[in-house]
């Protein structure tokens, strides 16, 4: 990349510090609840009698409830007040949480440590609208898709190293659940520090009256973004790549275990691999798009999503019928047949991924009404919210009616072209975009 380009955003105090921020908090998330994954699927009988399976689709959709529930208010209040400032308020909540989460992991109490997953989802709930709608006031249009790819890049690198981080503490003995404790604590403390030096930014509409009834303000926001049809397609497609992962990335400790026969490592090497390829398709948009708000990349990574989801359910099945019964390692696994081709269907889903979502988040900053951004973007993680769960959901009836995880994954892919067509052809700038972008490369 250019040195003069998105990267260059990091040095300025406009960009620099909010990055950071979202970054810890994006990274501290999933050191925590990538801990409490690992030690259930691995661990399971000290923790819990429950189906593991089970509790890897419940957790991540307790996480994602808060969303439902209180993005109404936080998208009123990142409207209403200065936004570095409730990006510092968030990030003192989100100590307490992890101090109450140390409490469960040194008392090994499942139950305590499932409260504190909603109540980070009520962290990120209270940040969702400040994160994306603090962009548009700081940086210009040109910026923009640049920034949202650092953004990105950044949200997924922090999830992977979390991921990372987490799976591999938590496994220490003797000491690996309060190495998890203490560093969530830090971790949050960093992110505090970070968000003091965000620079102020005024609320856009200071006299906004906060409503007290949350299901009526979440109608008005959403029927108030339904009034621009790109900008609520653009929204819709937001939420349903949060589908597509949600279902994808609940599936991989169990997949790992059992159908790649992996141990905890293994686990991780595919959250690696898909976090990897995330970061980059996130930062490779602004190299594609030129600088320009490029619509036609959304077509692009709808394609990639959809044909190397597919190929990893073929890639399962293969290597199912090759794959030894013991568990094995990061480098028994890539000596495996087949295991690079998993890997790399797992890297291409990312990239396409990061190709699909970077310029939607865009579209929606510069499209939507300049005083409403931060509650467009909330009624956007209603929307996310609400698919999420639904792929908590979708996933758990498909596990009940006896589908593979591989035809999870097959299932979602061919949904995925399905969706992607009907909003294509709900909004024909998508393909004339792509149409006209092509030529170009």
């Amino acid at each position: 990349m250019r040195p003069s380009g998105q990267f260059s955003l990091l040095a300025q105090r406009r960009f620099g510090p909010f990055f950071w921020t979202q970054f810890f908090g994006a990274f501290n998330d999933n050191v925590f609840k990538t801990a409490l994954l690992t030690i259930i699927t691995y661990d399971a009988l000290r923790w819990t009698t429950i189906d593991v399976a089970l509790l890897n689709n419940l957790i991540p959709g307790l996480f994602i409830l808060p969303f439902v529930l209180f993005s109404a208010l936080s998208g009123q209040l990142a409207d209403k007040f200065d936004k570095a400032r409730i990006a510092r308020f968030v990030k003192l909540l989100e100590i307490g949480i992890m101090g109450v989460a140390a409490y469960g992991w040194t008392t090994h109490s499942l139950w305590i440590l499932v409260a504190a997953v909603a109540g980070m989802g009520l962290h990120s709930t209270l940040f969702g609208p400040v994160k994306y709608a603090y962009l548009p006031q700081h940086l210009h249009t040109g910026e923009l898709i640049g920034g949202n790819g650092m953004v990105e890049m950044g949200t997924f690198v922090g999830i992977l190293l979390g991921e990372v981080l987490g799976a591999v503490l938590v496994v220490q003995q003797p000491w690996g659940l309060e190495l998890v404790a203490g560093s969530t604590i830090a971790f949050a403390l960093i992110g505090w520090l970070a968000s003091r030096a965000i620079p102020p930014t005024p609320a856009p509409a200071p006299d906004l009256q906060i409503s007290r009834n949350p299901w009526r303000e979440t109608l008005r926001n959403l029927r108030f973004s339904r009034q621009n049809r790109t900008v609520f397609l653009a929204m819709l497609g937001n939420s349903w790549f949060w589908f597509y992962g949600a279902i994808v990335l609940a599936q991989f400790p169990v997949y790992a275990r059992d159908y790649l026969h992996g141990d905890h490592s293994v686990f991780v090497l595919l959250l690696t691999v898909f976090s990897f390829g995330i970061g980059t398709g996130s930062l490779l948009c602004e190299r594609l798009s030129k600088g320009r708000m490029e619509v036609g990349l959304v077509p692009l990574g709808a394609i990639g999503l959809s044909v190397f989801g597919f190929d990893l359910f073929l890639a399962s099945v293969a290597y199912a019928d090759v794959a030894t019964a013991a568990l094995v390692d990061v480098s028994s696994f890539a000596a495996q047949h087949g295991s690079l081709r998993i890997m790399f269907d797992c890297l291409l889903i990312g990239v396409f991924g990061g190709l699909y979502i970077v310029p939607l988040f865009a579209l929606i900053q510069t499209r939507c009404d300049r005083q409403h951004v931060s509650r467009t973007i909330a009624g956007m993680n209603i929307l996310n919210a609400l698919f999420m769960v639904a792929a908590a959901l979708v996933a758990m009836v498909l596990l009940q009616l006896g589908c593979s995880i591989p035809q999870i994954f097959m299932v979602t892919a061919l949904l995925n072209a399905l969706v992607a067509a009907a909003i294509f052809f709900a909004v024909p700038e998508f393909w004339q975009s792509f149409v006209a972008w092509l030529p170009g490369w």
